[in-house]
């Protein structure tokens, strides 16, 4: 069997499995707004988001058939057994030649998907008024993005191939595994506190109703809050979010200012008992532990197919098989085995999306400030009202806004401001 052929059809299938997807999802952008979501958009405003939404989809595809066929062109000339030839014509060493190999391959992706950012940057988002990021912005944005990725690529990559070149180890790949997760997290804990802050600026969040309000609920819910902040999101975007990360003393939850600036006090309450909700539930700890499940998979894979010949075989490679790259080939490899996880990490995603919206509306009885503040993010995004299923199945963390919506009413926690009128009125 030509393995090169099993290498192609894998990254053919994956291809046209996106193509498919988004050709259905584009179909259903054309429907009209649901029944429910009436009104959300008027007709200009929901003919500009399908409008948006069909140019991401469309650079989005020309992006992905671009790198396959790129992908599949070196894989078929061999032209990662040139480079390998050349770098270790120049260094010796597993570890630095290794560094050089990832460090091409970096670079070259890099390079192509540079023109597709800068597009969806400053034609895309710019042409629907979400840009706020001048050029020097997003230059340094990429500068620091590719010194980060280089150090921590560079020291991560090392010890990789370290572990897997030491042989008087009995069990390396679940050493290696083992150091790989406590490195993920002491990450966790240092994004917030030395790597966010190098791409945007973090602010307590100010005295006043908003905070004594968030306060009182932490407080009311045992929740040791060590961190509120807002964040300068407008500094690049007119989109709203927030989010909570680190851990220990070191978690935050954070506010986009445009999110501060455009919703009301108990939206944004709201919102926060929502992401409190995630820790609450501990799904950020359940999250986790699914993370090192799918990294020591991932390690156990490496260690079956190290300088496996048929492995370089099936990519073109004739020169002296390396743990190098063996490494970076198997990564391609895992691709099946990473698409299956990650159905099953999305479908757990959009259930403790749902969790959490119902801890929020428990918590608070803000159930309605919440779908009201879901509404404002979908119109002010731009969001697609109708995904496809399909869509929504095999990449969605996060359910749509209507079956939120839903799911809250049928708990009782959503009522229609008719039914509110009309309960007064007995």
């Amino acid at each position: 069997m030509n393995w090169t052929y099993a290498v192609f059809a894998m990254l053919l299938f994956f291809w046209a499995l996106d193509l498919v997807v988004e050709i259905l999802n584009l179909r259903q952008m054309k429907s009209p707004q649901p029944k429910r979501l009436q009104g959300l958009y008027d007709e200009a405003s929901y003919s500009k988001s399908q409008a948006y939404n069909f140019e991401k989809v469309r650079i989005g595809l020309f992006s992905s058939t671009l790198s396959t066929f790129i992908l599949l062109t070196a894989i078929q000339l061999g032209w990662l057994n040139d480079i390998d030839e050349i770098v270790q014509s120049i260094f010796s060493g597993e570890i630095s030649r290794g560094l050089a190999f990832g460090g091409i391959l970096m670079v070259a992706s890099s390079l192509l998907s540079l023109p597709f950012s800068f597009f969806n940057t400053f034609v895309i988002e710019e042409r629907y008024g979400f840009n706020r990021s001048d050029l020097k912005t997003w230059i340094m944005d990429r500068i620091k993005g590719l010194i980060l990725g280089a150090l921590f690529g560079a020291a991560l990559f090392s010890l990789l191939i370290w572990f897997f070149s030491t042989k008087a180890i009995p069990y390396t790949w679940l050493i290696a595994c083992i150091s790989f997760i406590f490195i993920q997290l002491l990450l966790m804990f240092l994004m917030p506190v030395l790597i966010m802050p190098l791409f945007n600026k973090f602010t307590p969040l100010e005295e006043g109703e908003l905070k004594e309000m968030v306060l009182d609920y932490a407080n009311k819910e045992n929740f040791a809050l060590s961190g509120l902040f807002t964040m300068d999101g407008s500094k690049r975007s007119s989109k709203a979010n927030a989010f909570f990360t680190g851990f220990g003393k070191f978690k935050r939850i954070v506010l986009f200012d445009t999110l501060v600036n455009n919703f009301s006090n108990k939206e944004l309450l709201a919102i926060l008992a929502h992401e409190m909700g995630h820790f609450k539930k501990k799904h950020i700890i359940k999250q986790m532990l699914l993370m090192f499940l799918n990294t020591g998979l991932m390690f156990y894979f490496l260690n079956l197919i190290l300088k496996n010949p048929l492995l370089f075989d099936a990519f073109n490679i004739q020169t002296e098989r390396s743990v190098y790259v063996s490494l970076i080939l198997a990564i391609f490899l895992f691709q099946p085995i990473s698409f299956i996880l990650s159905i099953g990490t999305t479908i757990l995603s959009r259930k403790y999306e749902y969790e959490a919206d119902e801890y929020a509306a428990r918590t608070t009885g803000l159930g309605n400030e919440l779908i009201d503040a879901l509404k404002k993010l979908s119109v002010d995004s731009l969001s697609n009202l109708t995904p496809h299923p399909l869509k929504v199945f095999l990449e969605f963390s996060h359910p749509t806004l209507l079956q939120r919506w839903e799911v809250l009413e049928k708990k009782g926690l959503y009522i229609e401001e008719r039914d509110l009128e009309d309960e007064t009125v007995e």
